[in-house]
């Protein structure tokens, strides 16, 4: 991006703002407004006076700042309107001058047509907006389910168990920002569900994986109140599935980033409660990671001889489990040992993908513990690599 192109950006997004009569105040109370429609939590949660800066950051020529891809979106819904409320997508509209400025400021053409698909499909939805990132014939049934309660079924149910699996399966390939995005529908949706006895179990699962994923997307976007909350309500909704199996995984995931947010004594109550349930339930894969975690927080806590005792029973029901793929096997509980020092290279790539940061985290600990190495080659060349894929941009 060179500078005249973002000069042209940056008068094209104060034209848009300024011929509405917004100061910086007005646009951040617009853009929360329509996060509160669409269900962007991350938005509706942030203190107006940080995202007003970062409205005057968007529109300076001496930053270098891009609005996030969340932000995209809820400037082209916010734009698809004119001052007055009524629908305005083609040339000369304010969506077509967003566009124009955000393909100055370096937005590839391919995710600026998708934010036009989605406003001109979000138009046609009316009501509900929240449902336009739900792909049909799934967006249609939940929108009938939601203005008639007893058309909830188990087909809509696994509908939208799927779109979470989806989203799941892009981890580490695509930005937690996007995943976000794509998960907030099916979060808001498993919030507006009715309770009904017979679903019980199948609407547990669903609402305890949707907002696991939630918490997670939260917490690598650095979002750690709204993380703890979504986690909270993971553990919650797990609590109707018979099988304790599933709350002991959502508390490993919850213990996780407690471990490498706050690093406090809350992360251990919360392991101790995973493995409480994983003991309880059916699959010795789940309780290998608890046990795998209540490892880690004993090393870190100093207390070798119950890491290594917990490292043991992980073993012991990794080998008991068998393998299976995606599942918590024994090259994952390799990485509890630190022990798989040549993996350091595919986490440095994960984390210039996605910005995880328990990999970043785990990546600075184990570069520190090989200080006494530094001379070595496969040191230097780690270092190199941290450099290029993380440093140098």
């Amino acid at each position: 991006m060179n500078d005249p192109d973002r000069a042209t950006a940056c008068r094209l997004l104060r034209r848009l703002r300024e011929q509405r009569g917004w100061s910086w105040a007005d646009q951040a109370r617009a853009l929360q407004a329509v996060a509160e429609r669409l269900g962007v939590t991350a938005v509706t949660s942030t203190r107006p006076a940080s995202l007003q800066r970062s409205i005057a950051r968007w529109e300076s020529t001496a930053a270098r700042t891009v609005p996030g891809e969340r932000y995209q979106l809820l400037l082209a819904h916010l734009y698809a309107h004119t001052g007055c409320g009524e629908p305005a997508l083609g040339a000369g509209s304010d969506l077509d001058a967003l566009l124009t400025a955000l393909a100055h400021l370096g937005v590839p053409a391919r995710r600026t047509q998708d934010l036009r698909d989605l406003v001109m499909r979000s138009i046609s939805v009316d009501s509900d907006q929240f449902l336009v990132l739900l792909a049909d014939p799934t967006r249609r049934l939940v929108v009938e389910t939601l203005r008639d309660r007893r058309r909830l079924n188990i087909d809509v149910i696994r509908r939208l168990r799927s779109a979470v699996s989806d989203v799941d399966r892009q981890i580490g390939s695509v930005p937690f920002v996007r995943l976000q995005l794509l998960l907030a529908p099916v979060v808001e949706v498993c919030r507006r569900l009715p309770e009904t006895e017979p679903l019980r179990e199948c609407l547990g699962m669903l609402r305890s994986h949707a907002y696991l994923l939630a918490g997670r997307c939260a917490f690598e976007t650095r979002d750690d109140a709204i993380a703890r909350r979504w986690y909270t309500r993971a553990v919650e909704a797990a609590g109707a599935v018979t099988d304790t199996t599933r709350r002991a995984a959502v508390r490993t995931s919850y213990a996780m980033t407690m471990l490498h947010s706050t690093g406090d004594d809350m992360a251990r109550t919360i392991i101790d409660a995973a493995v409480a349930d994983a003991k309880h339930g059916s699959d010795h894969r789940v309780r290998a990671r608890a046990h795998a975690l209540e490892a880690e927080e004993a090393a870190r806590s100093g207390r070798d001889r119950d890491a290594a005792a917990a490292l043991r029973l992980a073993w012991f029901d990794v080998e008991s489990a068998g393998s299976a793929d995606g599942a918590f096997d024994a090259d994952r509980l390799r990485g509890f040992e630190r022990s798989a020092t040549t993996l350091l290279h595919d986490c440095v790539e994960t984390i210039a993908v996605t910005g995880g940061r328990v990999a970043a985290q785990r990546i600075r600990r184990a570069r520190r513990e090989l200080a006494p190495w530094r001379t070595e080659s496969f040191v230097a060349e780690l270092d190199d690599h941290i450099y290029d894929a993380l440093l140098a941009n």
